[in-house]
């Protein structure tokens, strides 16, 4: 997970302390068994702050590790992230494991990208084909009925762990959850933006949850290929004038930072694509300009679009950091592979650092452009390029 929270120096709850005691006596431990004792006193004070709704002592504890003592605040995260969206329920006299998935959807488009309420026919259609592609045999499952934006997913663990609760009931009784889309939050617009089917599998304890999980079955880049094949054209009419590209469903952190990563490299080649359809600028005639910005620590890299002839820039990307991604990762060296692979041959990586700052008057970042100034992004007022088909 990554470690993004800043140290609190306030005071914490007695329940905070004890998940920062045990948590660092797992990231200490020296043997198997002593994993599993550290382990397990977790699981319970873990277990009773989820049905306390105890949210405020995750993220003390958690701040309070960030810098004390990394390991454990990763080891923690992690628990907590497990707790959120697993869970065991006993239903009919027998156990079952819960697990929230996602399915993410990459997608980029001129006007907005839809989040909608998902009609009955699609929802059961998409079901039919996870169950054949990418879920175990025995696995029952709830979704959603609506498309999320990233702006509307669960904001907090309890959050999590709550949706998680009413999606593993729904699987164990036959049902889906009915979303009020007019309660949703509104959500930000982007160029390049991604979209979660979000459900829950309820499988007996111990049994597969994937279909890469059972002996003899397609492994997890079969599942996908199915899954791209088969299950991703029902996204279609969900995300009209978008072009898209379906990822594999998976656990529901697991398949958020797949999305996280994956929605990188998508962003730049849609911004190429973006440029050529609104502009009528083919990728030769584009130079893009990548600039390193800084506030405490390296936050992000912002990648500047523009003409090659002059320093304009038409439109800007920000590629953040994920995980454990550093000064010391090459990631201005794969920014620019990406956008090599696009097409554009002018890619200028800049050598300073920028800082962290966006434009006082709306909140825009501000990108780089190939004098090293940082600047808005500003498409030009005529455009008589007539627009094109995205599919």
């Amino acid at each position: 997970m990554k470690r993004n929270r800043f140290s609190s120096r306030k005071r914490i709850s007695a329940d905070a302390t004890e998940l920062s005691r045990l948590a660092i006596g797992l990231a200490e431990s020296g043997s198997k068994l002593e994993d599993q004792f550290w382990q397990s006193r977790l699981a319970e004070l873990v277990d009773r702050l989820f049905h306390d709704g105890a949210e405020d002592d995750f993220t003390s504890a958690l701040d309070r590790l960030f810098d004390a003592h990394p390991m454990a605040h990763d080891d923690l995260a992690d628990l907590i992230e497990a707790h959120a969206e697993s869970c065991i329920v006993s239903a009919g006299g027998q156990d079952f494991d819960i697990l929230l998935i996602a399915a993410p959807v990459l997608a980029w488009s001129r006007f907005s990208i839809p989040t909608s309420a998902i009609p009955r026919s699609t929802l059961q259609t998409l079901k039919v084909h996870l169950g054949a592609h990418v879920l175990a045999a025995d696995a029952r499952l709830s979704l959603a009925d609506y498309l999320y934006s990233p702006d509307q997913l669960p904001h907090t663990f309890v959050d999590t762990w709550q949706l998680m609760r009413q999606l593993g009931q729904a699987a164990l009784t036959g049902s889906d959850l009915k979303v009020d889309a007019k309660s949703m939050a509104e959500t930000n617009r982007f160029l390049s933006d991604t979209r979660y089917l979000v459900g829950a599998l309820a499988v007996p304890r111990g049994m597969p949850l994937f279909h890469w999980n059972e002996s003899g079955k397609s492994s997890r880049e079969g599942a996908l290929k199915e899954w791209l094949r088969q299950g991703a054209p029902c996204f279609e009419p969900l995300l009209t004038g978008c072009a898209y590209q379906a990822l594999l469903a998976d656990a529901y952190h697991a398949a958020c930072r797949s999305a996280d990563g994956a929605s990188r490299p998508y962003s730049l080649n849609a911004s190429v694509a973006f440029l050529q359809s609104a502009l009528g600028l083919p990728p030769d005639n584009l130079r893009a300009t990548i600039g390193a910005f800084h506030d405490q620590r390296l936050e992000e890299y912002r990648i500047g679009f523009g003409p090659r002839d002059n320093d304009l820039i038409y439109h800007g990307v920000v590629w953040p950091l994920l995980g454990i991604e550093d000064d010391s990762s090459d990631i201005s060296g794969e920014i620019e592979n990406t956008l090599r692979k696009a097409g554009i041959k002018e890619v200028a990586v800049l050598d300073q650092q920028f800082p962290y700052e966006f434009c006082d008057d709306c909140g825009a970042p501000l990108y780089p452009n190939v004098d090293g100034e940082t600047v808005h992004a500003e498409m030009p007022e005529q455009n008589d390029v007539p627009s094109q088909t995205l599919h």
